[in-house]
């Protein structure tokens, strides 16, 4: 296989860009803002974010919804009550086969994992995963 820039151990990939995807979960609010930044910038097309309140003024948005479309999966956060549901959708012709509910880790595990499964059939995937971990 040939192997495309820095990124050349699928293990290492996939343990740097779930530490960085994990690195400011302790506080909601500053999570979500910092993931949806991460994803609108590296994955144009594919990640899509919904905010709520604050008028016209971004700034006072907070973030309400981070969409990710990879293939066939589909990763969803939903910001429900003060806390986050973490989905991920298998959607094939669009066609929803089946929609699971994960733990924050568990999602950041399997978004990762297609990520990184991503980068390694095309250069772009692999431009957008090390932008993510940039």
């Amino acid at each position: 296989m040939n192997e495309i820039g820095p990124l050349a151990d699928p293990d290492q990939d996939f343990e740097r860009l779930a530490s960085s995807l994990r690195a400011d979960s302790s506080d909601l609010s500053t999570f979500l803002e910092v993931l949806a930044s991460k994803f609108e910038g590296a994955l144009p097309g594919r990640a899509r974010v919904d905010y709520q309140g604050g008028g016209m003024l971004r700034r006072n948005k907070s973030v309400r919804r981070i969409q990710v479309e990879l293939g066939d999966n589909h990763f969803e956060l939903l910001r429900e009550r003060g806390a986050v549901v973490a989905k991920r959708t298998k959607v094939v012709r669009g066609i929803t086969l089946k929609s699971d509910v994960l733990s924050l880790d568990g999602w950041v595990a399997e978004l990762t994992a297609a990520l990184v499964k991503q980068s390694q059939e095309s250069s772009a995937d692999r431009q957008a995963l090390e932008r993510l971990l940039g």
